[in-house]
């Protein structure tokens, strides 16, 4: 049989080979996109994690996109009294950012469901085998890489929130040191429940002993879940959002997230905004960029009403009475992507928000913060609808352009939509390749407070003039002096080629499947 050609990409090199290994045993791109999740919450597990949740996008060879919503939902009812839910503040250093933690942060987890479902509906290699991939090495150990060590000194206070939490981490006590990169995580207790979870299925998580613990967690800790909210916890297959892109057709994850819809308003504002012939940093592109940032961020407004927040229909309604783009002119996520050899597309976003500080009793995972993560309560804590999925960033993006395709998604919490669309820029309007249009520098405006990088080793940077606008433009712009995480981690796949971002020290994989 003649070997195949195939593409990877991801945020942690073990990621990476999980799906590798996944493809060599006869599985599709969805098997190595459910053997890189499996395995991402061993590698990455300060991003991802079976307490949290997601969405995937699967362009299957003969088949229209679609998208699996597994993303977290609020509970059924609210505990009032003696909640369990305080800040913290995660420096990176150039700035900081205010995340709430405890077990009144958490919401219904998803991620379980949504690995069992991708597996249910398009797997063919046994899910046993995939997650003994992940299995393995959660046993064995994972290294950390920089991006993970930084990203634990990020998010310190989580970390050393319960003697569990440290333990997880690698800490024998919560005062010993922080892990540094090169040191090996090890986690036999994720193992067994990932090998129970692939015996019995996700009922165990949602009906069985994991649900049991987690409500006793919660009834113990002084959270919001209960039983009734696991057992009624579903996933969701949705239509993508569609939109044109010049002569590219572009999906993305749609309502109830707001990620797909972000990434619309940028890119469209962008091409209405960017004149022809523009240069990558030149004083056009500059002002571009930043004049689709601030005015897709005040449309963001416009759709973070109340009653959009509650009904699907009414976000996309609000939506689409924003009218023609342009009018105005003047945390702990990973991204993961799949094209194997019969040329089926398969991506997918994983978070755990920054982790609520809380691992449930002898399983080696922590539940998310979503109902702490302040860019998805928007009209404050505690003033979620009930019962009803959370509106999610996330946004995984498939574009077809010439019968080309690029499938990529990004971590990077509200730069996400950013982070996306300088790429579908880059490879858009300035033909640059995948690895360039990921590596090139990027800038990330909101508020009226502009964030760029400065620094760090590229092929593509920003021209000399840049220093001259921003003097100008944005005098008081926070200047990193390297490349960041701050600014998202996008990983892609095409039909040629895979690339993964350095900020996160992303891992990408090409080569052909025998």
């Amino acid at each position: 049989m003649p070997s195949r050609p195939a593409q990877v990409a991801s945020g942690h090199e073990e990621t990476t080979q999980a799906a590798v290994e996944a493809l060599r045993a006869g599985g599709n791109a969805v098997d190595a996109l459910v053997a890189a999740g499996w395995t991402a919450c061993v590698a990455e597990p300060i991003f991802c994690s079976l307490g949290g949740g997601g969405a995937a996008l699967l362009r299957m060879r003969g088949r229209a996109p679609s998208m699996l919503d597994f993303f977290t939902q609020t509970p059924r009812q609210r505990r009032v009294d003696d909640l369990d839910f305080y800040p913290i503040h995660g420096n990176f250093g150039t700035d900081t950012q205010e995340f709430h933690v405890g077990m009144g942060a958490v919401a219904v987890p998803g991620t379980a469901a949504g690995f069992e479902e991708l597996h249910r509906r398009h797997g063919r290699v046994p899910m046993r085998e995939l997650v003994a991939i992940a299995a393995d090495r959660a046993r064995r150990g994972v290294h950390y890489n920089a991006t993970q060590a930084f990203a634990l000194d990020i998010l310190e206070p989580i970390v050393r929130a319960t003697p569990e939490a440290s333990a997880m981490f690698g800490m024998a006590s919560g005062d010993a040191p922080l892990p540094a990169a090169g040191d090996v995580l090890t986690n036999p207790p994720l193992a067994d429940c990932m090998e129970a979870l692939a015996e019995h299925g996700s009922e165990l998580f949602y009906r069985g002993e994991i649900a049991v613990r987690i409500a006793e967690m919660s009834t113990a800790s002084a959270g919001h879940l209960q039983l009734a909210d696991l057992a009624g916890y579903r996933v969701r297959w949705r239509r993508p959002t569609k939109w044109s892109l010049g002569s590219a057709t572009v999906w993305s994850n749609p309502p109830p997230a707001f990620g797909g819809l972000m990434v619309e308003l940028m890119t469209r504002a962008l091409e209405h905004v960017l004149p022809d012939g523009a240069v990558f940093g030149s004083e056009a592109h500059l002002d571009a960029l930043t004049t689709a940032m601030r005015d897709s961020d005040e449309d963001r407004l416009e759709l973070e009403q109340p009653d959009c927040l509650r009904c699907d229909r009414a976000l996309m309604r609000r939506f689409r009475a924003l009218g023609p783009p342009g009018r105005r002119v003047s945390r702990g996520t990973t991204h993961m992507a799949v094209r194997d050899g019969d040329g089926n597309f398969a991506g997918m976003t994983l978070t755990n928000g920054e982790g609520c500080g809380r691992v449930v009793p002898g399983c080696g995972f922590m539940l998310n913060n979503m109902l702490g993560e302040e860019d998805l309560n928007r009209f404050g804590f505690h003033r979620w609808p009930t019962n009803r999925r959370l509106s999610s960033m996330i946004a995984p993006t498939l574009v077809e352009r010439d019968g080309e395709r690029v499938l990529l998604g990004s971590g990077g919490s509200n730069r996400i939509r950013t982070a996306i669309a300088q790429v579908l820029c880059n490879l858009q309007h300035f033909d640059m390749g995948l690895a360039e249009a990921i590596d090139a520098p990027r800038l990330h405006l909101e508020g009226g407070r502009l964030a760029i990088e400065l620094g760090g080793e590229g092929a593509v940077d920003w021209p000399d003039s840049c220093a001259e606008w921003l003097a100008r433009r944005f005098p008081d712009a926070r200047r990193w002096p390297e490349r960041s995480l701050y600014f998202g981690g996008v990983n892609a796949v095409s039909d040629a080629d895979a690339a993964a971002d350095p900020r996160r020290d992303g891992h990408a994989w090409s080569g052909r499947i025998a």
